[in-house]
C-alpha cells in the first residue's frame, strides 16, 4: 500500500519501457565497448585446464571440485542421508555421522544442509522429488505465459519457452532429485515470474520454499525487501521481512541442532574466500548449462548475453531480475571457492531466458548508438 501518489523508482523505469532505447549515443557506444571487451576477455580469461570439467548432472553442492565427482561423491552422500532419514533415523545424527565418515566438513554449521530436501525425500521419495522439479518447471512455464502485460512479443516468449524447458530438463536426470541448488533455483525462477505488484504472496511461498532448501537464496529476498521498501509497499515489505526473521529463526535451530551432534574431531571447511573473480560465473555457466556443448571460447561469451538480456526487457522483472543475477555473480567473485562454482545453479534456470530477449538489448544499443529511436515493442 503507497501513502502517496508519486511514482517510484521502480515505476519510473517500468515508464521507460525498453531501457536500452533511451540511451544518449555516447552511453550505448560505452555499453557496447564494455561488453566488447567482457566477452572477449572471457573467451580468453580461462585456460581449458582450468575449468571444471564438463557436467553430467545438475549442479549440486559438493566439496569436490569436479562435477563427476560430486556425482559419485556428494550425490552419494545425500542419497546415504535421504536412506537413512526415510528408515525413521533423526536428520542431524544421520548428516553428521554421513559427512563425518566421508570427510566432509561439518563446520561451521552451513557445512552441514538444511534438513528441508531429506526431510521431503523422505515422505515422498527421490524420485518424488524429481516429479516435484518437473512440476515447478511447468508453473514456471505457465507464470512465464501467463502475465496480464506480456513479458514480451510473442517470438520472444516461445524462445524463452524453449529455453526454460531446457534448462528444467535436469529434472530428468536420476539423481537431481537430491541437488539443493537446481530446487532452490526452481523455486527462485518461479518467484521471479510470479511475482505481481497486486498479488505478491504466491511469489513469496516460492521464495519460501526456495529459502528452506538453500540459505543462499536469502540474497534474493534481501533485494525483494529492498524493492519493496524502495516502492512504499509497507505490507508487501512486512511480510517479506517476517519470512526472513522466520527465516533467521530457522537457522538458529540448525545451528543448535549441528552444534549439539558435532564432535571435536569433525573437519573444518576451509572458509568462503575464494576471491575466484567473474571468471568462476561464466566457467559454472558454461559447463552446468546446455552451452557445455559448445567450444568454451564460444560458450563463455554466450554466457554474458543473458545478463544484457534481462536488462533489455525493462519493467520491474527486467531490473530486479538484473540486479540479482550480478548480485549472485559477484557474491560468487568474492567468496566462492573454485569448487563453489554450483552456487551458480541458485540463478537457473531463470538466467538463461534472458537469452531470448538479448537480441532485441543488441538491436536497441545498436539504435541508440547510431543515433536512432528504437521502436517500442
Amino acid at each position: 500500500m503507497r501513502l502517496d501518489a508519486r511514482p517510484s523508482l521502480t515505476e519510473r523505469w517500468d515508464a521507460l519501457g525498453r531501457p536500452f532505447a533511451h540511451l544518449p549515443r555516447w552511453a550505448a557506444a560505452l555499453v557496447l565497448a564494455l561488453l566488447a571487451v567482457a566477452m572477449g576477455w572471457s573467451a580468453l580469461a580461462t585456460a581449458p585446464g582450468d575449468q571444471p570439467e564438463r557436467a553430467t548432472v545438475a549442479a549440486t553442492p559438493a566439496t569436490s571440485p569436479k562435477p563427476q565427482d560430486r556425482a559419485k561423491g556428494d550425490m552419494a552422500l545425500y542419497a546415504r542421508i535421504a536412506a537413512r532419514v526415510t528408515a525413521g533415523e533423526g536428520y542431524y545424527s544421520a548428516a553428521l555421522d554421513e559427512q563425518r565418515v566421508s570427510n566432509y566438513p561439518t563446520r561451521p554449521f552451513v557445512a552441514v544442509r538444511l534438513p528441508t530436501l531429506a526431510m521431503l525425500q523422505a515422505v515422498i521419495g527421490v524420485d518424488g522429488v524429481r516429479y516435484a522439479q518437473m512440476a515447478l518447471v511447468l508453473a514456471c512455464l505457465w507464470a512465464l505465459n501467463r502475465r496480464e502485460a506480456p513479458l514480451a512479443p510473442w517470438p520472444e516468449r516461445l524462445g524463452a519457452s524453449a529455453l526454460l524447458v531446457l534448462g528444467g530438463a535436469a529434472a530428468l536426470n536420476p539423481v537431481a532429485g537430491l541437488d539443493h541448488d537446481f530446487s532452490a533455483g526452481l523455486c527462485l525462477t518461479l518467484a521471479l515470474l510470479l511475482y505481481r505488484r497486486e498479488r505478491w504472496w504466491p511469489a513469496l511461498i516460492a521464495a519460501a520454499l526456495a529459502l528452506a532448501i538453500r540459505e543462499l537464496a536469502a540474497p534474493f529476498v534481501l533485494l525483494w525487501l529492498a524493492f519493496a521498501l524502495a516502492e512504499q509497499r509497507w505490507r508487501e515489505a512486512g511480510a517479506v521481512a517476517a519470512l526472513l526473521a522466520l527465516f533467521a529463526g530457522g537457522l538458529v535451530l540448525h545451528f543448535a541442532a549441528v552444534e549439539a551432534g558435532r564432535l571435536p574431531s569433525d573437519l573444518a571447511s576451509q572458509g568462503w574466500s575464494g576471491l575466484a573473480g567473474y571468471r568462476l560465473s561464466l566457467t559454472a555457466l558454461a559447463q552446468l548449462t546446455g552451452l557445455r556443448l559448445l567450444p568454451f571460447s564460444l560458450a563463455a561469451p554466450l554466457a554474458i548475453l543473458p545478463l544484457v538480456g534481462w536488462a533489455a526487457i525493462g519493467g520491474r522483472i527486467g531490473l530486479f531480475a538484473m540486479l540479482w543475477f550480478a548480485g549472485l555473480f559477484t557474491m560468487m567473485a568474492l567468496f566462492a571457492r573454485p569448487e563453489n562454482f554450483y552456487w551458480v545453479q541458485l540463478a537457473l534456470p531463470a538466467y538463461g531466458i534472458g537469452l531470448a530477449f538479448a537480441p532485441r538489448g543488441l538491436f536497441d544499443l545498436f539504435q541508440s548508438a547510431a543515433g536512432r529511436a528504437s521502436r517500442q515493442t
